[in-house]
């Protein structure tokens, strides 16, 4: 079996943790008996990107235009006008990507074509499949649907190019409800749940990973009394990061706040920090390594994600594997990971209810192992099983 996936959402050498939960899955997908994956990982970039931001699309330019390993990985570039093109971005991913497509395709024939995203890959992805003759599935994530599925001229893109495909994954039960009331048809959406490395998120002994994280980065070291609760999320409004500050003022004072994660609300968030005069205790970690947000994560007694709209947030299934409990915002598929109050709460969006649950998670001090039993069921073996059975059958 061959499979062409499209994925604008794909780690590159110069951003090497963009999207790699979608590596993770295809990869492990082309590690199964039978199966083939090539990726076309579209990079978009600015007309005179060398005049217009050179700092911003340098390391852009300087992605390979192929790599190989466990999947073949083509980046081809696409013309993008930030802020602009977004309603165009399917066509002209589709004009840089199909002459490429073809050439594959004429040299070793593929079964399928998949799409990880929805939009724009999704359109992109359905044009290519009707000119290869070839059945399609598409993805949805979270943003794709809950945003651009707003967006009329993306909608009516997305609704044609759904209504084309034979199957459509998402990533939770409730985000399947959203694409059906936004008009894609119920009979063919399948519910494909992450996955998840044990390997890297797992309990482990908090002093310990606490002292690790110290060594590694002096920025983190916190005092012995201190109770840690962190935040993993680009800095964007979206993620809620200035209502779980908002909730530290609820807080006891022994309770810090790391913030995991860059972006542009970051000015604005250390200025909320100091006109609340909470700049000793919460504390900003940037963009964190492969190595470390694992051991953020154990580390800390409780994660806070209060985030306006999610599909299934990996940070929360990251977390709990970790043995970390999790306060989330009542959005998408959280209550389909939060069950049981001892793991964690799915809570309104406002402060005293995220320090409401904060406080409850912390005083409970549950077990890291019994926490961690709530995500043993995700694992990228179990979601690339699942994600072969169903495409086998696309191809019949």
């Amino acid at each position: 079996m061959r499979l062409l996936s499209l994925a604008t959402l794909y780690p590159a050498p110069s951003r090497p943790g963009f999207g790699r939960f979608v590596q993770t899955q295809l990869e492990t997908l082309a590690r199964q008996e039978n199966w083939d994956v090539t990726v076309i990982n579209p990079i978009g970039l600015p007309p005179l990107p060398q005049i217009l931001c050179p700092a911003k699309y340098a390391p852009l330019r300087m992605i390979p235009a192929v790599e190989t390993g466990a999947v073949t990985v083509h980046h081809p570039r696409f013309a993008l006008i930030p802020g602009v093109s977004g309603r165009f971005n399917p066509s002209l991913i589709v004009r840089a990507v199909l002459p490429l497509a073809r050439r594959l395709h004429t040299a070793q024939p593929f079964d399928m074509v998949d799409a990880q995203f929805f939009y724009p890959d999704g359109p992109a992805a359905a044009h290519i499949a009707r000119a290869l003759n070839l059945p399609l599935a598409i993805k949805a994530r979270g943003g794709d649907i809950l945003h651009w599925g707003t967006v009329p001229a993306a909608r009516e893109q997305m609704l044609t190019a759904g209504a084309q495909a034979r199957v459509l994954l998402t990533v939770s039960q409730a985000l399947g409800r959203d694409m059906i009331a936004m008009g894609l048809p119920a009979e063919r959406i399948r519910v494909h749940y992450t996955g998840l490395d044990h390997t890297r998120f797992y309990p482990r002994p908090r002093d310990e990973a606490r002292a690790i994280l110290a060594e590694r980065l002096p920025a983190l070291a916190l005092p012995p009394d201190a109770r840690l609760v962190v935040c993993v999320g680009n800095l964007i409004a979206i993620k809620g990061q200035a209502l779980a500050i908002a909730a530290m003022s609820r807080l006891p004072g022994d309770v810090v706040l790391v913030l995991a994660g860059g972006g542009p609300d970051e000015a604005a968030l250390r200025r909320q920090v100091e006109t609340a005069g909470l700049g000793a205790r919460v504390r900003f970690a940037g963009a964190l390594g492969h190595d470390d947000l694992p051991l953020l994560l154990t580390a800390a007694e409780a994660m806070v994600l209060p985030s306006e709209r999610e599909g299934l947030a990996n940070a929360w299934i990251e977390a709990l594997a970790s043995g970390t409990p999790i306060v989330i915002s009542d959005v998408g598929g959280a209550r389909e990971v939060v069950s049981d109050p001892r793991t964690g709460c799915a809570v309104d969006r406002n402060p005293d209810a995220i320090a409401e649950a904060l406080r409850a998670v912390l005083d409970a001090n549950v077990p890291q192992a019994e926490v961690a039993a709530a995500a043993a069921r995700f694992s990228w073996d179990a979601n690339a099983n699942e994600l072969g059975k169903i495409y086998r059958e696309v191809v019949k």
